[in-house]
């Protein structure tokens, strides 16, 4: 990959699900450091562009390229070494510990009949703590609370190591503090390792705050992309959500209320 590869890129991108086309025509390109934000109504189709992007559905029409190849060039372990996916749900049919779960995030790195060593525990470990779950490593999965349980699908996330980011609504079950830390983590993920973030988000200050660029997806094939300080403008959620907002500025910031 040559640093004018970006990580992500679609070329004339079609989602579509029981023969209803939710998006039409997506040109899209992200290197590291980037993040965006995913915008849309309840059925605009959001998960199913998230699954297309993590190459787990094929798209209606177009492409979808991760570091400059399709999923079927990469296979399939060369590409979950590149790009992580958060689920809206975790499921966990299984007992297992906390650190168990987390280790999962490190099966792509291993050899067909290989078991995580030292470096996989601490790598694990050091995503525990990033989402501030240290001290659970013996607990039950099933013991936690809904947040508790997020903070580890993301940390399962981070043990994974990718270099694209796809989470789909990741601060569902977590109180406002652990919002905020979750998207200064990502934040930060972002600017020092390099990786892009693809995030499904219902609240549009946070999305304007934390993400450089934002998508609309309007479920009936139209969408808006670009920087979110042009993108999300109170005429464009407006629109996008059938609910008329205002835009208020407090001091530099500026934030949205229902009008």
């Amino acid at each position: 990959m040559t640093t004018a590869t970006p990580l992500l890129a679609t070329r004339g991108l079609d989602v579509a699900i029981g023969g209803r086309l939710l998006l039409a025509g997506l040109d899209l390109a992200l290197a590291g450091g980037d993040t965006l934000a995913i915008l849309g109504c309840n059925g605009s189709g959001k998960t199913t562009l998230l699954h297309t992007l993590a190459g787990l559905r094929p798209p209606a029409a177009g492409s979808v390229e991760l570091c400059g190849k399709s999923y079927p060039e990469h296979g399939p372990r060369a590409a979950a070494r590149l790009r992580g996916l958060l689920a809206q749900a975790q499921t966990d049919a299984f007992p297992a510990s906390v650190l168990e779960t987390a280790l999962i995030g490190r099966h792509p790195h291993l050899g067909r009949f290989a078991w995580e060593g030292a470096r996989d525990l601490a790598i694990a470990r050091a995503a525990l703590a990033a989402v501030a779950l240290t001290g659970l490593e013996s607990r039950e999965v099933q013991t936690l609370s809904g947040g508790e349980r997020q903070r580890l699908g993301i940390a399962t996330l981070l043990a994974q190591q990718p270099l694209l980011y796809l989470l789909d609504e990741p601060l569902a079950h977590l109180d406002l503090a652990h919002q905020i830390a979750m998207l200064e983590l990502a934040k930060r993920q972002a600017t020092e390792a390099a990786a892009a973030f693809v995030i499904v988000i219902h609240d549009m200050n946070l999305a304007r705050r934390y993400c450089r660029r934002s998508l609309l997806l309007f479920g009936d094939g139209r969408w808006l992309e670009g920087p979110s300080e042009r993108v999300l403008s109170a005429e464009n959620l407006s629109e996008l959500f059938g609910q008329r907002l205002r835009e208020l500025a407090d001091g530099e910031a500026r934030y949205f209320i229902a009008a």
